[in-house]
């Protein structure tokens, strides 16, 4: 069978195993995707030459600097050959083996879409069947997606964050959603993430979400809107608390002056009526159909 003309990403650190298992799962596709490009954060030696040893075949990009996961998908997009972009984490791969085929005809079929949401189902958690259905949403999951390139790269991608929780794709959908661009979930489009997100409780990645949702606010919310970030920052410290992640909250509210210092560089506000009909989008999706298989 053909190779789909797509480039699919992934995203690399210290998991080599789960990276390997996913580059397999990638090119046993049908159709495979035509280029595969893998981003190896934080100059993990080992990690490279592990996927070089199994697959030469495969471009790497290195950074020596920790620049997360967002700044990895910004030098892989921007070196991906083709328009249509599917994004995986190291330890995220497709369920359904024609993944790229109906990424690549939902991309033609939606010429306004500039992001595809797919459905992802972590360990242990029971997979749904690929639904036939879509929706116009707020934002994604970098995990699983896909993007259009000259959509992605019009925003000039994602800000680069070691920890990058509650600001990463949210962020980049809000500037997306500012320039009339649109993100489409679908259940057809099926991702198996291979986590049980218990690293989740850890403190570091808790500071970081807190600082994190306080920079998206500082960073695109104009100042009529600053009440709303408010408001979302006291929300998610609610929510870690009655959840009893309590590590990290009070690092995480004291590094906020600091932290959105080191990060002003990258401040440029949309207009307040874009924020506010993103987060209508994120309370009432809406249905689309689609096409006849």
């Amino acid at each position: 069978m053909s190779q789909a003309q797509i480039t699919a990403i992934v995203t690399a650190y210290q998991r080599i195993e789960k990276t390997l298992v996913t580059l397999e799962n990638l090119r046993a596709c049908r159709p495979a995707p035509e280029e595969i490009l893998v981003h190896v954060d934080g100059n993990q030696t080992q990690c490279e030459k592990a996927i070089c040893r199994a697959f030469p075949e495969i471009k790497i990009i290195v950074s020596q600097e920790s620049v997360g996961p967002g700044g990895g998908r910004n030098k892989l997009v921007a070196a991906a050959r083709h328009e249509f972009v599917a994004s995986f984490d190291d330890d995220s791969f497709p369920i359904d083996a024609d993944y790229f085929a109906r990424v690549q005809r939902l991309f033609e079929q939606f010429p306004d879409a500039s992001v595809l949401g797919a459905a992802f189902y972590e360990r242990g958690q029971p997979i749904a069947g690929d639904a036939w259905e879509a929706a116009w949403v707020s934002d994604f999951c970098g995990c699983a997606c896909a993007y259009r390139r000259a959509a992605f790269l019009a925003t000039a991608g994602y800000v680069p964050l070691p920890v990058a929780y509650g600001m990463e794709e949210v962020d980049l959908a809000l500037r997306l959603h500012a320039r009339g661009g649109r993100i489409l979930r679908t259940p057809w489009l099926r991702v198996f993430h291979d986590t049980d997100l218990k690293h989740h409780a850890n403190p570091k990645l808790t500071a970081g979400a807190v600082a994190n949702v306080a920079l998206l606010a500082y960073l695109r919310y104009p100042p009529l809107l600053w009440a709303v970030g408010l408001a979302q920052f006291l929300n998610c410290i609610l929510w870690l608390v009655r959840h009893r992640r309590w590590h990290g909250i009070a690092s995480g509210i004291c590094s906020v002056p600091g932290y959105l210092g080191r990060h002003s560089v990258y401040r440029a506000t949309v207009p307040a009526a874009s924020v506010k009909t993103f987060l209508q989008l994120r309370r009432r999706p809406i249905q689309v159909g689609l096409s006849t298989r």
